[in-house]
């Protein structure tokens, strides 16, 4: 059924500029020369040491690159863009009291600056629209939002994410769109490349389902009695899990038990998922 969510948790950045382009280009792990009118890019801003500061969409409005971010991590991708900033012909304006953004997946319509989700086709479409806008649509609530990109394994900013907390590939952006291999140079570069070229990355997020229990979001997971992980969103016994892949097949291979709080869980790996994962055995 065609469903469209306002998503209140989201905020709207203005970048514009001369050198704006080459401003974002230089920082984070998306190429914004390939940004055009309804064609986005996902990325994020890393650490010198290659971790993940804030993830964000990034779509071109006119003169301006606009920027889909978490409405918690605002202030804070503000106050860093501005740090790389210095002497830069570049503006960053905070946009959130006059725009919003949306979601709709099955075919639901939305107004505004509309994009396809670049991390998969089945997330659908969002949009950067006005408030006005954005208020004359039936909105089906942000946790429908929250259970359909659950079930397509996307990682959310602040509850799976997080900041200086994870490396783009165990956050799965090799996979999502979420990184450009060969455009030069930007924040955490170097390190990326690494990881791009180790034989394994050793955890990854993926789709979570709890099973006699409560599948608590921030629950450690257990695997034969070895902390391997952690429960991150959840919502209705089903939801995101950073963990341990050595770990999982071992607990696999042992007929071990795998659980986090009350609840015994099983692990799928995302449709758009390309990485090798254990096979739970039958």
């Amino acid at each position: 059924m065609p469903t469209l969510a306002l998503l209140p948790s989201r905020a709207v950045l203005a970048i514009s500029g001369e050198e704006a382009s080459t401003f974002l280009n230089g920082l984070i792990t998306a190429n914004v020369e390939d940004v055009d009118a309804g064609s986005p890019a996902y990325g994020a801003l890393l650490t010198p040491q290659g971790k993940i500061l804030f993830d964000f969409f990034i779509l071109r409005d006119a003169d301006r690159y606009l920027v889909d971010c978490s409405a918690k991590q605002k202030a804070d991708l503000i106050k860093r863009l501005t740090f790389y900033k210095l002497r830069a012909k570049v503006d960053i304006t905070d946009c959130t009291d006059t725009m919003g953004v949306a979601a709709a997946w099955d075919g639901a319509e939305l107004p505004g600056n509309v994009y396809p989700d670049p991390r998969s086709a089945s997330a659908g479409l969002r949009t950067v629209a006005t408030v006005a806008e954005l208020s004359a649509l039936t909105d089906a609530g942000e946790e429908a939002y929250e259970a359909h990109r659950i079930s397509l394994g996307l990682a959310d900013s602040d509850q799976d994410i997080g900041s200086g907390e994870l490396f783009p590939h165990e956050a799965n952006f090799d996979q999502v769109n979420g990184v450009h291999f060969t455009k030069g140079c930007y924040v955490g570069q170097e390190v990326v490349s690494r990881m791009r070229h180790k034989a394994k990355v050793r955890k990854r997020i993926v789709i979570a389902h709890g099973e006699n229990g409560t599948l608590a979001s921030g629950s450690e997971i257990t695997t034969d009695g070895k902390v391997s992980g952690t429960v991150l969103s959840s919502l209705n016994n089903e939801g995101l899990a950073l963990i341990r892949l050595d770990r999982l097949e071992d607990a696999y291979a042992n007929a071990g038990e795998i659980s986090a709080g009350d609840a015994q869980l099983s692990f799928s790996k995302p449709e758009w998922a390309t990485f090798d994962m254990p096979e739970a055995p039958n």
